[in-house]
């Protein structure tokens, strides 16, 4: 950090959340009136956009990966947004689909959420290098799956269908006012048709001014090893790290 930063600037370098100095105004100015409204059109261009199946799936394809595709319940964007518990659930053709693939060690989903920019943006870079750590260590993942209209819980309906032990969901996550392209990575051992979210690990805030490609992917890899190794996700792997019952290689 620059040491000709005044205190105030020093502090806005650090972060992009938004801060305000000194007393109350009546209205804010028209700079920050204008980036405010900016930022709220790119989180409603976050969340109404659809998921680019086509393109990710050319850049899939570029780095030796085969995918397939399914849409949740929710076939429309508006019924997406106004009833997530659609977003959840599997067609069954769709996962009749799925079981036709060879059962792979670990799913990887990668879904729209309520980001489909963030998808775009970061995805297809994401699932290549979390596949290339996969590949090394000798574990499967099969077709990526695309999903369309998906929560998280999807995830586990893929699995299931398919035939994994792991999934690993990724989806566009909920938009802010300083962010619209962050991915959050859900992770789960042993899928259930209702996995409580206490049974998954997250890594969050995946994108180029937070948390670095290559560092999520080895960190999901990392918590992917560790699920194996116990069976277990979520609260209960953390309990089994507390306890000691984990060991480094």
């Amino acid at each position: 950090m620059s040491d000709d930063l005044t205190p105030r600037a020093a502090i806005r370098a650090m972060t992009q959340a938004r801060l305000s100095f000194g007393p109350p105004l009546r209205a804010a100015d028209t700079k920050t009136t204008l980036a405010f409204a900016l930022d709220h059109a790119r989180a409603r261009e976050a969340v109404t956009s659809d998921l680019d199946i086509e393109r990710i799936g050319v850049a899939l394809a570029d780095a030796g990966l085969e995918h397939d595709r399914v849409t949740s319940a929710a076939t429309t964007r508006d019924a997406f947004i106004t009833r997530p518990d659609l977003g959840r659930q599997l067609p069954q053709d769709h996962a009749d689909r799925l079981a036709r693939h060879p059962s792979p060690d670990v799913a990887i989903v990668l879904g729209d959420g309520l980001s489909a920019v963030a998808v775009a943006l970061n995805g297809a870079a994401f699932v290549t290098q979390l596949a290339e750590h996969l590949a090394q260590a000798g574990l499967t993942c099969g077709p990526v799956i695309l999903a369309r209209q998906a929560r998280v819980a999807l995830g586990d309906r893929i699995a299931r269908a398919i035939g994994a032990t792991t999934v690993v969901m990724i989806v566009g996550e909920r938009p802010g006012l300083s962010a619209a392209d962050g991915l959050g990575i859900y992770i789960t051992q042993a899928p259930l048709a209702k996995t409580p979210d206490s049974a998954r690990n997250c890594i969050s805030n995946v994108r180029a001014e937070g948390l670095p490609i290559p560092d999520a992917a080895r960190q999901t890899y990392g918590l992917i090893k560790e699920m194996r190794a116990i069976g277990l996700s979520g609260v209960a792997l953390t309990q089994s790290r507390a306890s000691g019952a984990l060991t480094q290689d």
